[in-house]
């Protein structure tokens, strides 16, 4: 589920660090990136138990109003809203899910003492309009309860500022983990079917080694390589002076580098692309067109020079 874009986020800003902190070694800095590549995947599995922990909670509120119902000596109404969740069947799902179960078994992690974020994403769940016109469909079909979960989980759980606050307690990399993570959770629940067993595997942490590999492998290159790829920038950038350029756009253009250099199965033209978008989000406002441009400079007298033997086409993957 980590793809290359989040990859290249997380080595950027491992880059940055290294270069801010002396005492850093390489090996530090390779260990970090695992660490907070396993953590991304840990979040992962985390939030799809908290859709378990809210069917889990209709079970205990449909549970009590039949009690309730039973105390006062009238009858319980058929579908409650407590109900409709607790029989969702893409919820069964995840519920019986064996290597969501796995997971909570042996990471001894669960929503319990999140009790507070689980109400108030229930709340927000039975309240929303998305459940409303569920409810008046009155369509409980597969296909409606899988699209009842996704759309709730976009609308709800993506947009939730007290849920981004829990998890980032737990985790330093949620801001930049939150799209790539929210983007597979809703890949992984369109994955259900019908037919879906509780043995369906869902996303591995990796797509494929290679992904893995690109991931150490630019992490080593881009901080191994440091002196001679920013020593690259400095002949491209003969107006301007190396040290009043922005140290992100330094490290964006230096990793960048790295990957052009290093994986000959990558076109030139989608790394600069990839990279200026990244200038984007984390550098100053006119970062991305001063990186496009150095980095096409570099790349085209790298190539002149023979350093670099790949075209340099700017057409997507």
């Amino acid at each position: 589920m980590i793809n290359r874009e989040l990859i290249r986020i997380k080595v950027v800003q491992l880059v940055y660090a290294f270069q801010q902190q002396d005492d850093r070694t390489l090996k530090n800095v390779e260990n970090e990136l695992a660490f907070s590549l396993a953590k991304t995947y840990d979040l992962y599995k985390y939030i799809l138990t908290l859709l378990i922990e809210v069917k889990r909670m209709a079970e205990r509120k449909e549970e009590a109003r039949i009690l309730r119902a039973q105390r006062l000596g009238v009858a319980a109404h058929d579908n409650s809203n407590d109900k409709v969740l607790a029989e969702n069947l893409l919820l069964k799902q995840l519920a019986e899910n064996e290597f969501l179960l796995n997971y909570i078994e042996h990471e001894k992690k669960a929503w319990h003492d999140e009790d507070i974020i689980v109400k108030q994403l229930y709340n927000a769940f039975v309240e929303h309009d998305i459940f409303s016109n569920y409810i008046d469909r009155g369509d409980f079909s597969y296909a409606a309860d899988n699209e009842l979960i996704r759309r709730l989980y976009k609308a709800v759980v993506a947009n939730s500022e007290i849920f981004d606050n829990s998890i980032e307690e737990q985790s330093i990399y949620w801001n930049d983990d939150k799209i790539s993570i929210d983007n597979f959770i809703v890949k992984t629940l369109f994955q259900f079917t019908e037919e879906t067993q509780p043995d369906h595997e869902l996303y591995p942490q990796f797509m494929d080694e290679a992904d893995r590999q690109f991931a150490m492998r630019l992490i080593t290159e881009a901080v191994a390589r440091r002196d001679e790829l920013q020593q690259f920038i400095k002949e491209q950038s003969k107006t301007w002076d190396f040290d009043r350029i922005a140290l992100m756009d330094v490290v964006i253009m230096q990793t960048a580098l790295a990957e052009m250099l290093t994986f000959s199965d990558i076109p030139v033209g989608v790394s600069i692309n990839e990279y200026v978008e990244l200038a984007k989000y984390y550098s100053t406002p006119r970062s991305a067109s001063f990186v496009n441009g150095m980095l096409d400079g570099i790349a085209k007298r790298l190539r002149a020079e023979g350093l670099l033997l790949k075209s340099i086409s700017r057409a997507k993957k």
